[in-house]
């Protein structure tokens, strides 16, 4: 039977196994996928933790399967798909977890690969990079503009600051000192997070930053408000109630194969690096979530599943 890395109930590490599942059968709208790389996503352990998500109704079936997106091979189409083939190369969002052999995909939220890309690099664009798009482009700066990234050196941010780049805006990044070379390579400024951060962004920026775009939420958010007179321009990834509060809007997925062939286009034309670092096979998937976990991961975190 068809392996996969699953959670049995909600908590720590404890509470993931191996374990057999049926191959799963595409329902309406879906497509049965052969994994061949799955992203590993910080919200992969949140929601073993009990991490609920808005829309989130009753509580799962367990075992759950671990991750949030994919790359493979269609091995079925469910009933009412078109525009895929058993045999199509694709990458895209789950719904029926990630670590495993087979993976179930709606098409809806399901792009054909590039033949320029591989897999591995496909695997890690449907969360973070398809978020970092979807941020930028609900702030709908023009070009010449500048964008504070509150969070550069994470998943999002790092994909964010290239998509901003890519857009011709002006990049301001928060991220540890550990990461400056990193955030200042992506092509931002580079400022470490900390006391007085407003003050030090208004000395990186004398004409003031037109855009807040949050990964990180609390104390440093709240002094990020303060450098915008338009909140409209304020978003997070991170804090929904907070931003909210603040005058400002969480960010609205638009969850489209569109937006992963735009992301995966810029990937193409070497605007945005996907920047995988570490691979794992998937009977380690165990090492590939606390490599994540545990934050000892700079750049994506990939497990390839063999042919």
């Amino acid at each position: 039977m068809p392996k996969a890395y699953a959670y049995t109930r909600y908590g720590g590490p404890e509470t993931e196994t191996f374990v057999e599942v049926q191959r799963p059968s595409p329902g309406p709208g879906q497509l049965l996928v052969a994994v061949r790389a799955a992203g590993v996503n910080p919200v992969d352990w949140k929601l073993r933790g009990g991490l609920r998500r808005p829309g989130d109704t009753g509580e799962p079936s367990f075992p759950v399967v671990l991750g949030s997106e994919v790359a493979g091979i269609v091995e079925e189409v469910g009933e009412g798909v078109t525009g895929f083939a058993a045999g199509d190369a694709v990458f895209g969002n789950t719904v029926s977890g990630g670590y495993a052999e087979y993976a179930l995909l709606p098409a809806a939220v399901t792009a054909h690969l590039p033949a320029e890309l591989s897999f591995t690099d496909a695997a890690v664009l449907p969360v973070a990079a398809a978020t970092a798009y979807d941020g930028i482009r609900q702030l709908d700066l023009p070009a010449g503009a500048t964008l504070l990234v509150i969070g550069a050196g994470g998943g999002v941010g790092v994909a964010a600051v290239q998509i901003a780049r890519a857009f011709g805006l002006r990049v301001i990044g928060t991220a540890s000192e550990g990461k400056k070379d990193f955030v200042e390579q992506l092509g931002a400024v580079h400022i470490a997070p900390g006391p007085d951060l407003d003050a030090r962004v208004r000395a990186a920026a004398p004409d003031g930053v037109d855009g807040v775009y949050d990964l990180v939420g609390g104390d440093v958010l709240e002094e990020a408000a303060t450098l915008l007179t338009d909140r409209s321009k304020l978003i997070s990834a991170a804090a929904r109630q907070e931003v909210e509060r603040l005058g400002g809007a969480p960010v609205s997925r638009a969850r489209t194969a569109a937006v992963l062939d735009e992301v995966a286009r810029l990937v193409v034309r070497g605007d945005v690096a996907p920047y995988v670092t570490r691979t794992f096979p998937l009977e380690r998937a165990d090492e590939a979530l606390r490599a994540v976990e545990e934050g000892h991961a700079r750049g994506k975190v990939v497990i390839e599943v063999g042919a």
